[in-house]
């Protein structure tokens, strides 16, 4: 998925092994011309709104293989990679997402997050590739058609950022296995100029309100304690999550207890937010 980020996806698009499903979140700078004009093999679909991280649902609803691969507009994938993935999904029936190795930046520094999945205490079960998680990053992440679909993919409840958590969730509940596989990778490039406050609050933000859709009322009345007593940020975090409780709720559905507690193991090795 991608919106307004043309100079990006003309280097990241070449690296793309095909076939390619672009979803446009109603660009405003012509990104969707411009790709059909300079990459005409890659299938473009236009949104007339921008649907944030639900965007990549309509292209796993577009793709005609069983696995899909996801991108950003920053990133790609090395190759070997994917074939490697699709060779784990056949072999392990009952993994549903396999995340890599994201390594970030012209210095390839390995994202933070892939070390903590690697040192998952959740261990590693004996029907998968690797260590299990109940995270990922969406652009180091290839997901089993079938089983995204039956999680309903990404929601419009938090929008973008931190959109993968209530996903792994999800699919974990039904039984689908999520695996870390250190020898997959993607190269992410992110752009330098970013407001770290506003990150910061945005992640906090969806944080709760993943909590509100899965996790019990004394989790999530844990995390309005922990942002309320924090910095700026977490402040930020709690107002802009009140317009979109409505919806959080509306979707509220507890995990499952073995999910429960595999969430709750991971939380202890989690370095505290603030």
């Amino acid at each position: 998925m991608t919106r307004n980020r043309w100079p990006d996806l003309r280097r990241s698009l070449p690296r793309h092994p095909a076939p390619v499903i672009l979803v446009d979140n109603c660009s405003s700078d012509g990104t969707a011309a411009l790709v059909r004009r300079h990459f005409p093999d890659i299938e473009v679909v236009e949104l007339a709104a921008n649907a944030g991280a639900a965007a990549r649902n309509v292209g796993v609803r577009r793709a005609r293989t069983p696995y899909v691969a996801f991108a950003d507009d920053d990133s790609w994938w090395a190759p070997g990679s994917l074939e490697s993935a699709a060779a784990l999904f056949r072999s392990h029936p009952r993994l549903g997402l396999v995340a890599g190795r994201v390594l970030v930046g012209e210095a390839e520094t390995p994202d933070p997050l892939c070390t903590s999945m690697a040192t998952s205490p959740l261990g590693t079960d004996a029907d998968l590739p690797g260590p299990s998680v109940l995270g990922f990053l969406a652009c180091g992440a290839v997901v089993r058609r079938d089983a995204f679909l039956e999680a309903d993919g990404f929601d419009t409840v938090v929008f973008f950022m931190g959109e993968e958590d209530r996903l792994a969730l999800d699919l974990a509940s039904r039984g689908w296995g999520l695996s870390y596989v250190d020898s997959l990778v993607a190269c992410h490039h992110p752009s330098p100029a970013r407001d770290a406050t506003a990150r910061r609050a945005l992640d906090a933000r969806n944080k709760l309100l993943t909590a509100v859709m899965r996790r019990p009322w004394s989790v999530v009345m844990g995390e309005v304690t922990r942002l309320y007593s924090s910095d700026r940020a977490g402040r930020i975090a709690l107002r802009h999550a009140l317009p979109r409780l409505p919806h959080a709720l509306a979707r509220r559905r507890r995990l499952p207890a073995r999910v429960e507690a595999a969430r709750r193991l991971l939380e202890t090795n989690e370095e505290p937010w603030g």
